[in-house]
């Protein structure tokens, strides 16, 4: 018994260390190794392209997500604007007709069925060679669009993923952990981008080549993540643009982040196992390792820590300090909970950090648990921080030297 519970114990530390300290480390080694030559992209004529945004009830978001993307620089006759409208039932279409004279191009669906059904819905209007995805809650930089638009001057690069900065109101702590997991999340995003590509697109903000774009996908698909495995498939890599900056609302609450959570984590198990022979090794190699290593192992975190819980749970049968580690963890699983449930909007920084941890690990078995259970989850929230326009910060930051020319 002891053999084994030091068994479950190690299991444990071995999968999370690996998810997040082990799989950046071999990244950064084999970045090392490699030494992929860094290139400037160089665009002759900048591309038609659709910018697509998919909504649902964005009344109080959608014209200042509207003036921004009119506003982004570039050319205003390279680029077609489609807002899919998933059956919005306030404000939200009426808004959209009103920049009907500055390009904005609305479709709206009969019923609600979801993001994905959206997205395939509005196929057939797409004129653009590339399509850039984007969200009516987040803001994208004026300066940004280019640099995600140019990168597809390599003729290798399948799908571009901007660069998320989570952001929430002056002086908020509310979901402090957040916008450092959101960091980290980039970060590794750099290196796979400098290894061999990355596996999952940031939703807020991507772009894909339109053969990649027009594949059908079932409805509880997520494509931001399908994205980068339609685009292997085709022999093309996906990578990170630090240029394309958007800036990204943190939820209002942790309530409203635990739901996103499980149904971001449910699309993304189905997505995966829809895609799941790319995970073969000997067919995709690297991909396959670093698809493996980002995504399933740190799915499988959770089962991990519980595995490691019911070792030390059995050790303290009979050992002095795993009684007063499983103490202690007992003890500190209660500063979550007082987040959780902590009045008022105001979460001390504390409660906060340790309700964002427990909230990540309980939402990925929920999400887990659902897709055991086949509960699809189609129908998709927005991520809506409180007061979105008061919020978020402008998407111009400020003019820099254009390093690509303009048609």
């Amino acid at each position: 018994m002891i053999v084994g519970s030091w068994l479950l114990l190690g299991i444990s530390v071995a999968v999370v260390g690996y998810a997040y300290a082990g799989y950046p480390l071999l990244l950064w080694l084999i970045r090392a190794v490699r030494s992929r030559q860094k290139h400037r992209p160089q665009c002759h004529e900048w591309p038609k392209i659709t910018i697509s945004i998919p909504v649902y009830n964005e009344e109080a978001s959608i014209r200042g997500a509207l003036e921004g993307i009119v506003g982004l620089d570039y050319p205003a006759d390279r680029r077609q604007v489609l807002v899919i409208s998933d059956a919005s039932v306030d404000r939200t279409d009426d808004i959209v007709r009103e920049f009907a004279d500055r390009g904005v191009e609305l479709i709206r669906q009969s019923r609600r069925l979801g993001k994905t059904a959206a997205e395939n819905a509005a196929r057939e209007r797409i004129r653009g060679d590339i399509v850039v995805n984007t969200d009516a809650s987040i803001r994208v930089a004026r300066d940004a669009l280019k640099p995600l638009v140019a990168t597809f001057s390599d003729p290798t690069v399948g799908v571009a993923s901007g660069r998320d900065v989570s952001v929430a109101r002056v002086g908020d702590d509310a979901n402090l952990a957040e916008s450092g997991y959101v960091g980290y999340e980039m970060w590794v995003r750099d290196l796979e981008t400098e290894v061999d590509g990355i596996v999952g697109a940031s939703g807020c903000f991507y772009a894909s080549r339109r053969d990649v774009h027009m594949q059908y996908l079932p409805d509880s698909l997520s494509r931001d993540f399908a994205a980068p495995l339609i685009a292997r498939e085709q022999g093309l890599r996906s990578v990170a643009v630090r240029d394309a900056v958007c800036y990204v609302p943190r939820a209002a609450s942790l309530h409203r982040e635990y739901r996103r959570k499980v149904r971001t984590m449910a699309r993304g198990l189905e997505t995966l196992f829809f895609k799941r022979r790319l995970l073969n090794p000997f067919r995709h190699g690297l991909f396959a390792w670093m698809l493996v290593s980002h995504k399933l192992v740190r799915w499988l975190v959770p089962w991990a820590l519980l595995v490691g819980a019911l070792g030390v749970a059995i050790l303290a049968l009979t050992e002095t300090w795993a009684r007063a580690l499983l103490a202690a963890s007992l003890l500190a699983g209660t500063l979550p909970l007082l987040g959780w449930f902590w009045p008022g909007r105001k979460v001390p920084r504390l409660l906060a950090v340790s309700a964002y941890v427990l909230l990540g690990t309980v939402a990925a078995v929920h999400a887990w648990i659902n897709l055991l259970r086949g509960r699809s989850s189609p129908i998709w929230e927005p991520t809506r921080g409180e007061g979105p326009e008061a919020s978020l910060p402008e998407p111009n930051r400020g003019e820099r030297s254009a390093q690509l020319p303009q048609r």
